[in-house]
């Protein structure tokens, strides 16, 4: 912490960064950062993304296929997969935050996934997977250790360095920009891009895959983590980059303990009495805080001074004792946030569910487009993403401009998160009625285990783009709110939260499925046996009571960084 201005002592006017901005601007050319960051940003954006879902959007079917993994064992391995590349991005951010800065984790993270894809391609060879087994057949040679221990070792090497990139490169773009109406810019179309590229690998890259070979398409996704390195390395002289704060969590800690410590202290009402020294960098604008704000007031003790606390010149003399009335305001800005962000959770776990059913129903529905086209598996997901991508910019430019111009206001990010709850609901229904009629269908022609049903796969289309439309609120809405809520030195690791909650709904779902499957006999081997339709049911309803939870949080929670915010409040 600098030292104090000994002819000004500390009082409480706290110096409160708006352009979340930490760099050290004496170590950087001044016209660093800017829009001629943003073309290597999304380049390298662009490239990993094509890499990930070269390897990620087929996992399913590559380990059906290939490794003779039963369907729902491979279902579940595909969501332990997701959720751990959604955990992954949180150790990025914080390790970008606290330590390295965001460029030498990407750049870091770039490599580690660019080995892992050359160990899962290795295991395309003859001698490093098992013989091959038909679909029907009971007969399937397992993988040896051997074979397991590089395909395993290829996926997590490549989960940790797509977890290290994908929202760090999020984080650091924002960094690039000054203003907030920027970096909501630079947020709608880094999104664009991501849904477009993922677009792409999940059709083009799959469909290589499943009708040319595996090899070349693994191939392929190598090229594509070379290419995103590179280009983000090109870009390397233009970018603006944040100096690591050191651990914004200890300092967390330490308002816990020192409120703790001062349990007994009463609490004044002299703003005097609280300590409001600020160390700060880069360009601020300063706002009054008369003294700590009246929520949680436990907390308020860790900013109260007492005997000891202070030295001579100013400074903390004993670190877990007192702390800073804004790192007391950051310790509450999460406690208020945490409702909002764990509701997410139960909307991201239907959608982990749905990920992994919806490939299963279209490997025995009929998948042709015409009599020469057959859909992959593994590309049906891709209608989300599609529905996503073009959803983002007509909500962009035409539905959130006229919302403006009858409400007066901009949609606020809670807003758009909670329209993606209702989305996310109705898809989960549409899922279920689409499911109830295949297997009536199946039921009807007395259809044998793993045989075809005579039902088109583009039944599956609407559930697909109902959720995709959603994500397309969601998604957005909570990379926002986070980046704009959170304290400025845990800026990485706000946009990271939501990743985070997307590994815990993952895991949830790969824990709700194991226990469906142990406890009902809605998902056994042969899914035309089973009642996958009660699965979807039991979502939707676990998404109308987490929506109605939501609306309650949302109700109560005030944004505060109101200038950045659209609004005073969560919902008007």
């Amino acid at each position: 912490m600098a030292a104090p201005d000994l002819q000004n002592p500390p009082n409480c006017t706290a110096v409160l960064s708006l352009s979340g901005d930490h760099e050290s601007h004496d170590s950087q050319p001044p016209d660093s950062g800017g829009w001629i960051t943003f073309p290597f940003i999304v380049g390298a954006l662009t490239g990993l993304t094509l890499a990930a879902g070269g390897w990620g959007a087929n996992l399913i079917v590559y380990l059906i296929e290939e490794f003779n993994v039963k369907r729902i064992d491979a279902a579940q391995i595909s969501n332990v997969v997701s959720g751990s590349s959604s955990l992954f991005p949180i150790v990025g951010a914080i390790a970008a935050d606290c330590f390295f800065g965001s460029f030498s984790v990407i750049a870091l993270s770039s490599c580690v996934s660019l080995l892992g894809v050359v160990l899962l391609a290795l295991t395309t060879l003859d001698f490093l997977r098992p013989e091959e087994c038909g679909l029907a057949s009971t007969l399937c040679k397992n993988p040896s250790k051997l074979q397991f221990s590089v395909l395993y070792s290829g996926i997590a090497l490549a989960v940790i360095g797509l977890g290290g990139s994908r929202f760090t490169l999020a984080t650091m773009g924002a960094d690039q920009f000054h203003k907030p109406s920027h970096q909501a810019v630079f947020f709608d179309w880094y999104f664009f891009s991501f849904y477009i590229s993922a677009v792409i690998s999940n059709t083009v890259i799959v469909y290589v895959e499943d009708n040319v070979s595996w090899k070349l398409g693994f191939a392929i996704t190598i090229a594509f983590n070379l290419i995103g390195l590179v280009i983000f390395l090109l870009g390397s002289r233009f970018y603006r980059r944040v100096k690591p704060q050191g651990s914004p969590f200890v300092d967390l800690a330490r308002v816990f303990v020192a409120a703790l410590r001062k349990r007994k202290v009463l609490i004044s009402l002299d703003n005097e009495d609280y300590y409001c020294n600020h160390q700060h960098q880069g360009p601020v604008k300063t706002v009054t805080a008369t003294a700590p704000t009246k929520s949680f007031r436990f907390l308020n003790r860790a900013a109260l001074k007492t005997e000891g606390d202070i030295r001579f010149d100013g400074l903390i003399a004993k670190p877990w004792r007192v702390c800073t009335v804004e790192q007391v305001e950051d310790f509450k800005t999460l406690i208020r946030i945490f409702p909002l962000w764990s509701s997410s959770i139960f909307l991201a776990t239907p959608i982990g569910i749905q990920v992994s059913l919806t490939v299963l129903q279209a490997l025995i529905m009929d998948r042709h487009l015409g009599p020469h086209f057959k859909i992959p598996a593994g590309s049906f997901l891709v209608i989300s993403l599609i529905s996503t991508a073009i959803a983002i910019p007509l909500i962009d430019r035409i539905l959130f401009p006229s919302w403006k111009k009858l409400t007066r206001h901009s949609p606020t990010p809670i807003q758009r998160i909670g329209i993606g709850h209702i989305l996310n609901a109705l898809s989960m229904a549409v899922s279920a009625v689409v499911e109830s009629r295949r297997r009536r269908v199946a039921h009807m022609r007395n259809l044998s285990a793993g045989s075809v049903t005579p039902m088109l796969g583009v039944w599956l289309f609407p559930q697909l783009v109902l959720v995709g439309v959603g994500e397309a609120f969601h998604f957005p809405g909570q990379v926002s709110l986070y980046y704009q809520e959170f304290p400025t030195s845990l800026r990485s690791t706000s946009t990271a939260m939501i990743s985070l909650l997307i590994a815990i709904a993952f895991y949830l779902s790969t824990a709700l499925i194991d226990l469906i499957r142990r406890t009902t006999t809605w998902l056994p081997e042969d899914l035309n046996d089973g009642r996958v339709d009660n699965v979807y049911w039991l979502m939707t309803g676990i998404g109308l009571i987490n929506f109605f939870g939501f609306l309650v949080c949302a109700k109560m929670y005030k944004y505060k960084n109101t200038n950045e915010g659209s609004t005073n409040n969560g919902v008007r």
